[in-house]
């Protein structure tokens, strides 16, 4: 192995352990669903965000995970993504009355109907999640 396949494995695991912890199910879910379309962009996926971003210094996960939401509830048209991240940031300690707030937040700077779009996707991912930790204790 050469020391680029080694540093591109290395990154490849790294991104992977990340995944795991922040995304949990939900970005594995991500990643499984581009393997007969796509499998060098989910190799992407795993390498440049979680292998090299989500691993740098200066911010934590969290902090990380309020940044990712913000952005993707101002975007307005990025639903799924949004609700992997509301999952991401639930999974690093972020409160559901947090997520709501950073949601509502983004109405001032990019409008109602994206505020709306993303509180919607977080009443569904809350949903999702109440389900599956009632499954989880029966």
């Amino acid at each position: 192995m050469t020391q680029h396949q080694s540093d591109q494995h290395e990154r490849f695991e790294r991104g992977l352990r990340a995944l795991s912890a922040i995304d949990g199910d939900a970005g594995h879910k991500v990643i499984d669903s581009l393997a007969d379309i796509a499998p060098d962009f989910a190799r992407y996926v795993i390498e440049f965000p979680f292998g090299d971003i989500y691993n740098r210094p200066g911010l934590d996960l969290r902090a990380r995970e309020i940044a990712t939401i913000a952005a993707l509830t101002a975007m307005g048209n990025a639903a799924p993504q949004l609700k992997v991240h509301i999952e991401a940031g639930l999974n690093v300690g972020l409160s559901r009355d947090e997520v709501t707030e950073i949601i509502m937040q983004m109405a001032v700077y990019a409008g109602f109907p994206a505020a709306l779009n993303g509180l919607f996707a977080a009443k569904e991912t809350f949903a999702a999640r109440t389900a599956a930790d009632q499954e989880h204790a029966a």
